[in-house]
């Protein structure tokens, strides 16, 4: 067949020849391109084992380990080299009215160095966090939950009442290794053990290896696929480097020697120059001016505290204090938290010409000094609408302060800012009568230390020193309520009733920025509890691809 084919070839003249070459070219290419089309067309790039990723994170490892670990460092390792319990069950369910939870682990599970994992190490873990020598930050969490062996596999846990919202905290109840800590005493936990630095885990990567400068700073963290995992990743190697400041993680970023970066600020955002993806990830957390009014007599009027909500314009301090990366918040939920009320944001608008006419209804009159006043008919003494503001160190809140006093001061009220570089004694002493101040919910939605009349003072962290009886009510009726539909009514007429009251001036919700390169592919999250929950998936996480047909 080719012989002939040949044959007639060399029959054909000159032009002919490069006529029929350049024709058969043609159809080459063209079949060429007709196949990538059918390929590309009936194919889809599906991740494959392989690759390595490399995190930069402004801070140092301390104890990377889940019953000690303090720092965002620590709880980020901690994500990457331990799974929680939850994770590590088969199933669980709820007994004894809601105070017991039943756990059965999964099968065959083991440490990353090879050993079992079993209800033991359960048990172990939390019996450590609640010895108060261990000084474990989740004493708090599981104070007064007791735990039972049933059998290697299955545990039950005992709560002193029954808490709807046990199951969040159960995330943060991440096993550690028996066989590792139990020689170990509590008060040496924190001090004498190399398993702090050197950890043995059970999460989808484990330890290799770390680098460290001769003064003791923790450059790096080496970290491989762990063959044990319950959900194993398809990368083969995560590595995360550790920075002195946010501009030495921006330059590794656009030097191509870190492929994430997390929690930066909008100002170091505009100075990212390679390509990249960036995620907005929404934490349930939220800022607001908490009003004292034990302070002073103007702040005890509702008149006032409202017509100051009024006289806040929100999108303007997002846009101008916070380069539009935040969220209107109106109330004591965010708006990606259960529950959220919507008809909030209607009810909060920004009107300088309502505010105004509030008070001025309200005998609040407007004195030469561009500040109203108004005299008691009883005591015939004046008081003045001119209040303390005290705001963290921070750029943002400066200028957060600085809209706020520029617009109050429209409506006749003025503002002395007041910034200092620490507000823990301020805040234990409840030494303000405005301060601007975050809650921060973490992974448990839980409004009691926020907002519930007995945590008015230290250690409580109601800054407003908000009592109101129906209030407390509903929030401690949540806590032991089960049934998501109801709770989430029981929310909405929470978040009514503090609207109505006006104890605080509720502004923003910040986001998380977090950069990746672009050859990163597989992070879906949106809303994180908190910020090391953004390797909750990291098992999902591939830079591999291979294609396959539809």
């Amino acid at each position: 067949m080719f012989s002939k084919l040949k044959k007639i070839f060399q029959a054909l003249s000159k032009k002919e020849r490069l006529f029929f070459l350049a024709f058969a070219a043609i159809f080459l290419v063209s079949l060429i391109a007709i196949l990538i089309i059918f390929f590309n067309h009936h194919t889809i790039a599906s991740p494959i084992e392989g690759g390595e990723f490399t995190e930069g994170i402004v801070d140092q490892p301390i104890f990377i380990n889940p019953v000690l670990a303090s720092s965002d460092a620590d709880r980020d390792l901690v994500e990457l080299l331990f799974e929680d319990v939850l994770d590590l069950s088969q199933n669980y369910k709820w007994e004894n009215e809601g105070k017991t939870i039943r756990i059965r682990l999964k099968d065959d599970l083991h440490w990353s160095d090879g050993q079992p994992l079993t209800s033991d190490d359960v048990i172990f873990t939390l019996e450590t966090i609640q010895n108060q020598d261990t000084r474990s930050p989740l004493f708090s969490s599981f104070k007064g939950v007791t735990p039972l062996r049933v059998s290697e596999r299955e545990l039950t846990l005992t709560l002193p009442l029954p808490y709807a919202f046990f199951e969040n905290i159960l995330k943060d109840l991440k096993p550690i290794p028996k066989h590792i800590f139990a020689d170990v005493p509590p008060a040496n936990l924190m001090k004498l053990s190399n398993y702090n630095l050197e950890p043995i885990g059970s999460g989808p990567f484990k330890y290799l290896s770390y680098k460290k400068q001769k003064d003791g700073f923790i450059l790096s963290y080496q970290l491989v696929q762990n063959k044990y995992a319950v959900k194993k990743p398809y990368l083969k190697n995560f590595n995360v480097n550790f920075y002195q400041s946010e501009e030495a993680s921006r330059d590794a970023f656009n030097k191509g020697e870190v492929d994430g970066l997390g929690n930066i600020n909008s100002t170091t955002l505009k100075e990212i120059t390679v390509p990249h993806q960036e995620f907005a990830l929404w934490l349930p957390r939220y800022y607001a001016i908490f009003l004292n009014q034990n302070t002073t007599e103007p702040l005890k009027d509702k008149n006032v505290r409202t017509a100051l909500n009024y006289a806040t314009d929100r999108k303007k301090i997002i846009n101008e204090a916070l380069d539009n990366q935040a969220m209107e918040v109106f109330g004591p939920l965010t708006p990606t938290m259960e529950g959220y009320d919507e008809s909030l944001n209607e009810k909060n608008f920004f009107s300088l010409e309502k505010a105004g006419e509030i008070l001025e209804e309200n005998g609040w009159q407007m004195t030469e000094s561009g500040i109203r006043a108004k005299t008691n008919k009883k005591t015939k003494q004046t008081q003045t609408l001119e209040f303390n503001l005290i705001i963290p160190e921070n750029p943002i809140f400066s200028r957060t302060a600085n809209i706020l006093r520029d617009d109050w001061q429209k409506i006749g009220v003025k503002i002395n800012i007041q910034t200092l570089a620490s507000l823990e004694e301020t805040i234990k002493n409840r030494d303000y009568q405005m301060i601007l101040f975050g809650n921060i919910f973490g992974r448990n939605p839980d409004l009691f230390s926020f907002w519930h009349s007995s945590e008015k003072f230290y250690p409580g962290l109601n800054l407003s020193l908000y009592e109101n009886k129906t209030v407390d009510a509903l929030i401690e009726k949540t806590r032991q309520n089960f049934d998501e539909n109801s709770r989430i009514n029981d929310y909405k007429n929470i978040q009514n009733i503090i609207n109505d009251d006006r104890p605080s001036i509720f502004l923003f919700s910040r986001n998380y920025l977090y950069l990746l390169n672009n050859k990163l592919k597989g992070f879906e999250e949106k809303n994180i509890p908190v910020p090391s929950a953004r390797f909750e998936n990291v098992d999902k996480w591939y830079v591999k691809t291979i294609k396959v047909f539809k």
